[in-house]
């Protein structure tokens, strides 16, 4: 099979990762969400961790209520939250100490998601962590349509688009090409929710402020 291991999650729950992200036996981890697809080899992504103890990027939307969330002190629109799908770990008591305690707060915050207790802890401890590059947790597809040839490699995709065959009977998709075209359809039907998109691209952020 394409696993040589597989462990059986006890008393599954929506955020059942957080239980077992510090049992993992590798020295260096890469967990991914389901709804990621890699596109080809990782290269030299695990050496980071020769300098820091957890990588993971950005998440987007950072200007919705959503995503600036906070599950402590409020932190600048300059540090936003962090994107759980994808993170490149150490195996090490410092981190299986960090995933614990994320999960008992995440159980005590009584939300149902996890980044704002996971920016709280980035925040507020001391933790060596590095923010990777959006082309290792490509969450905002498009991006594609407007990077330059020597842009970026994109390597690792992150998309809801990937699940939708498990939500409302939609085709199943797995090829890259598929999933831009069904990004790209989400994305013009998110400018279309909103009143269409603007000839000026700045126009509909004035007088917003960060």
């Amino acid at each position: 099979g394409l696993f040589d291991a597989v462990h059986r999650i006890e008393d599954p729950h929506p955020r059942s990762k957080l239980d077992c992200l510090g049992r993992s036996r590798f020295d260096r981890t890469l967990f991914l969400d389901a709804d990621t697809l890699v596109l080809g080899p990782l290269g030299d992504l695990f050496d980071v961790l020769d300098r820091f103890e957890l990588a993971l990027a950005h998440d987007v939307r950072r200007a919705t209520e959503l995503i600036r969330e906070n599950a402590g002190a409020p932190t600048p629109y300059a540090f936003p939250q962090l994107n759980s799908g994808v993170l490149l770990y150490r195996r090490s008591p410092r981190m299986r100490a960090f995933f614990a305690e994320w999960a008992r707060r995440f159980v005590e915050s009584g939300g149902t998601r996890d980044q704002p207790v996971l920016k709280a802890m980035l925040w507020e401890g001391d933790l060596r962590f590095w923010v990777l590059p959006p082309e290792f947790n490509l969450r905002r597809v498009t991006l594609l349509d407007a990077w330059e040839p020597g842009d970026a490699l994109p390597t690792i995709l992150h998309s809801h688009r990937l699940m939708d065959h498990m939500r409302g009977g939609a085709p199943r998709i797995s090829d890259p090409v598929a999933l831009v075209e069904a990004e790209r359809a989400a994305l013009e039907a998110e400018w279309k929710a909103v009143g269409g998109r603007d000839p000026d691209p700045f126009r509909r952020f004035l007088g917003r402020r960060i």
